[in-house]
Formats: structure tokens, C-alpha cells, sequence
């Protein structure tokens, strides 16, 4: 079992392998890691890491360079992380879905309530001995218009009044 500095230092060496495509000296994985630790330390750690099998030392005097072991982990590193991130986007996907659901439910409810309104002051303006438009509003009672929200509808009722 390594390390989490461990990991982090395998991490750095696949991936500084990788686009080098030479071995990698414990020099350069100090110029490279954002670790707060001395050459010796990750000398120390690359020699865990060669016990264990996911680096190898090509020569002597060489850097370390990754094994089929070290790259399998961080394949498997790589695809858990990808995962995650896709499972975080599908769950932020069908969160703002539901939420735009909602809020079209929510607007849905207050066009029914309008047109609803609406129908109420159709029929009443449509009784012959309703014609004062004062008696109209009363018939439907404060408690059936909200006066913020169906100001617009009730200019449109005014213009309809007009125009018979």
C-alpha cells in the first residue's frame, strides 16, 4: 500500500513520463510537485514505489520510469475520476431540470388562475344588468382579484367594456 504523497508523486511521474517519454529523476518530480518536502523524501518514496512495482529504474545513473503496474492504476485513477465527474453532472443536470419544472409548474398555476379570472369576468360582464364596471369588480370581490399581479387583466377587461 503507498501513500497519499505517494500517489501524488506516482501521478507526477506518469504523467511527466508521458510527455516526456524520458525517465524521471527525482530532480524534476521536485521541480514538478506541488509537494513541500526535500529531494530526499521523494528519493525515499521512489524507492517504495520500485518496491512495490509501479516504477522502475531503467539503469543506474537514470530516473524512474512507470511500470505496466503504474500505468493500470492510473487508468483505473483516471476513469473513477472521470466517472465522478459525469455522475456530478448528470445530478446537477436533473437538479436544474427540476427546478425549471417547477418554476413552468408554478407559472402554469398562475396562468389557470388568471384565465380562470378572466372566464369569471367574461361571464359576469356578459349579464344584462351588470353594465356599471365598479358593480362588475365588486361581484368578483377582493378575494378573487390580487391587484398587483392582474392589473394587466384588468385594463384588458376595461378595453373589452369599451368596446361594447
Amino acid at each position: 500500500m503507498i501513500t497519499e504523497r505517494q500517489e501524488k508523486l506516482l501521478d507526477f511521474l506518469i504523467k511527466e513520463y508521458i510527455s516526456t517519454a524520458e525517465p524521471v529523476s527525482s530532480r524534476a518530480l521536485k521541480k514538478v510537485t506541488d509537494l513541500d518536502v526535500c529531494g530526499a523524501t521523494i528519493r525515499n518514496d521512489m524507492q517504495v514505489l520500485t518496491k512495490e512495482g509501479y516504477i522502475e529504474q531503467p539503469h543506474t545513473s537514470a530516473g524512474r520510469v512507470p511500470t505496466k503496474k503504474a500505468y493500470k492504476y492510473f487508468a483505473e485513477k483516471v476513469a473513477t475520476e472521470r466517472e465522478k465527474v459525469f455522475s456530478d453532472f448528470i445530478v446537477r443536470q436533473i437538479r436544474t431540470a427540476h427546478q425549471q419544472i417547477e418554476q413552468e409548474m408554478k407559472l402554469a398555476e398562475e396562468l389557470i388562475r388568471s384565465l380562470s379570472e378572466a372566464s369569471l369576468a367574461l361571464t359576469i360582464s356578459s349579464e344584462p344588468e351588470s353594465d356599471d364596471l365598479f358593480e362588475i369588480l365588486m361581484k368578483l370581490g377582493p378575494s378573487r382579484i390580487t391587484y398587483d399581479k392582474n392589473i394587466d387583466m384588468i385594463n384588458k377587461i376595461i378595453r373589452e367594456f369599451e368596446s361594447f
